[in-house]
């Protein structure tokens, strides 16, 4: 059988700066739908048509992204822009995929912000949901994926059960580390062959750097945050939020409404709102902190909260690239994050129990119109932008009625 590779083997040549900007800065303006519809877009342009690597080398940088913490198709294409143009071209890379939804974020909190109590507008509260059923299809798309054997579906059982009695970063943290250590236990004998070299040239000293980097602002960020000082408790809990949220996407929900309602900086409604406008943009659902953070400090803060949840990618992907084609080849290595993946679709079934459901769904009518929305997005794969206007729109029509 022929070589899967050999019809598009990666370019001698290495790129610009400006060159990766400029590709992702197109895909951030259309990528619809969410982390795993962004991967498909990378893998189009930059493997079939840019052939800026090969199939394999793709399909072990994804891998490498799932593995860690932090937005995994976000860290894809940081990648893919390290690869491409160096350390350059990685910020290039997260700029272009990221500026265009950022900015209509910004612009969503300043709209939010000056309705002034929007608690009990119609379209507000059909963003809510609108973020119901996006959530649910999230729950039942991971779990086909992460969850298909009766062992699997107990681990995520248990990850829910702790998140939900042990709530905060604790519990969720926690059941993450207990998901692996499952997995570890409980999912031996899984192996794979030894997978293809990344095209990503990293010097040692440069990830030892990027590592030591990584831990020492996670401590410097936590000691300074007893100050007091609102931007740095928001780059304290953005940072720790980008360093500890495994699964991305969906999954930053808790840890970020753990961060920003419990001490009264947002109301409930208002997050749910940005959470919903979050599903009608192009890009990562990560530039959420951007809503975020302008919704409670202005620009600096939509600012400080965008860099500080995404800085934790940038440091661990040139930390860990070295070393993590050694690491796949030890079977243990992939028992751990399936039982990690397993782990997150629990996490994410217990936020969508609580706080997304009693926040969003006040009676039968309500209930009716999430499942709707939940049965386009599975049935007629309604893409997740336009269920955030159709949940707007019916929600502002019931009302009129």
């Amino acid at each position: 059988m022929a070589d899967p590779d050999s019809h598009h083997s990666a370019p001698d040549r290495p790129g610009s700066a400006g060159e990766v900007f400029i590709a992702f800065l197109k895909l951030g303006l259309v990528s619809f739908g969410g982390p795993v519809a962004h991967l498909g877009y990378f893998n189009d342009a930059f493997v079939a048509r840019r052939k800026w690597l090969t199939a394999s080398a793709y399909a072990e940088i994804v891998a490498l992204c799932q593995f860690l913490p932090g937005p995994a198709s976000s860290q894809v294409g940081i990648t893919l822009g390290l690869a491409r143009a160096g350390l350059p071209g990685a910020l290039a890379a997260w700029l272009g995929f990221t500026l265009p939804s950022a900015i209509i974020m910004v612009l969503f909190a300043y709209g939010v912000r000056e309705m002034g109590d929007v608690a009990n507008a119609p379209w507000l509260h059909g963003l809510k949901l609108a973020a119901v059923a996006v959530v649910a299809q999230a729950v039942v798309v991971m779990a086909r994926m992460l969850c298909p054997d009766p062992t699997r579906i107990f681990i995520a059982a248990g990850a829910a059960v702790v998140v939900i009695f042990v709530p905060g970063v604790v519990g969720q943290v926690g059941a993450i580390a207990l998901g692996g250590l499952l997995g570890l236990r409980l999912l031996r004998g899984v192996g794979g062959g030894a997978p293809a070299p990344l095209p990503v040239d990293v010097s040692k000293p440069a990830a030892h750097a990027a590592l030591i980097s990584f831990v020492l602002i996670l401590a410097a960020l936590t000691l300074a945050a007893t100050s007091g000082d609102l931007l740095i408790s928001l780059a304290d809990r953005f940072y720790r939020t980008g360093a500890l949220v495994f699964g991305g996407g969906h999954v930053v929900l808790p840890l970020l409404q753990s961060a920003v309602v419990p001490p009264g900086w947002l109301s409930m409604e208002t997050f749910l709102a940005g959470y919903g406008a979050a599903q009608a943009v192009p890009g990562p659902l990560f530039t959420f902190a951007a809503f975020l953070g302008a919704a409670i400090a202005g620009p600096w803060g939509a600012l400080v909260c965008l860099i500080a949840i995404f800085l934790p990618s940038f440091l661990l992907i040139v930390g860990v690239v070295p070393y993590w084609t050694a690491l796949r080849r030890h079977a243990a290595a992939g028992c751990f994050l399936k039982g990690v993946n397993a782990a997150v679709v629990g996490l994410l079934a217990a936020a969508l129990y609580n706080p997304i459901l009693p926040s969003a769904i006040d009676g039968p009518l309500d209930m009716a119109i999430a499942g709707g929305l939940f049965a386009l997005l599975m049935l007629a794969r309604v893409p997740s932008w336009l269920i955030a206007v159709l949940g707007a729109a019916a929600a502002s029509a019931m009302r009129l009625i």
